[in-house]
């Protein structure tokens, strides 16, 4: 029997994001356990791709020919967070395809230097009426094309 993949995810610095969403937390998001309940660090992911589209000019959420639909996302957690903690979200690019991007969000509580979270977050750019997969429009790719990040 050989072991599973033991290979621990480790936080990452602020440096290997290539453009930050910034939030806060909301006495809301504290579970029973006094800190941000894992479920919130989703909306996180979600809020601050989104806003960068948005921002980017490459989202308009009433009439955009493209929509981009989530299809897999994941989340590592490394500290905790808790209201009212600021949460800076910095975002990266670490696929781009023809009609998917997976992105890579790491969630800094404050000023720190270390992610408290990662996640993933991988879209799928569909035709908004049939939701059938697109090449992605040249306008989203360039958006996206700024947040690739190299390699360490």
């Amino acid at each position: 029997m050989t072991p599973e993949n033991t290979t621990r995810i480790r936080p990452d610095p602020r440096g290997r994001y290539a453009h930050f969403v910034h939030l806060t937390t909301r006495w809301a998001d504290n579970d029973a356990y006094r800190h941000v309940n894992n479920v919130v660090y989703y909306s996180f992911f979600d809020t601050a791709v989104n806003q960068y589209m948005l921002e980017a000019g490459v989202l308009d959420l009433d009439s955009s020919a493209t929509v981009s639909l989530v299809v897999d996302t994941g989340c590592a957690f490394f500290a905790p967070i808790r209201f009212p903690d600021r949460v800076h979200c910095g975002l990266r690019v670490v696929h781009l395809g023809t009609s998917s991007v997976r992105y890579e969000i790491g969630v800094f509580r404050n000023d720190d230097p270390l992610a408290a979270a990662r996640g993933h977050f991988v879209h799928v750019c569909c035709n908004r009426g049939t939701q059938k997969p697109v090449a992605m429009p040249a306008a989203l790719r360039a958006a996206l094309v700024r947040l690739q990040v190299t390699a360490p």
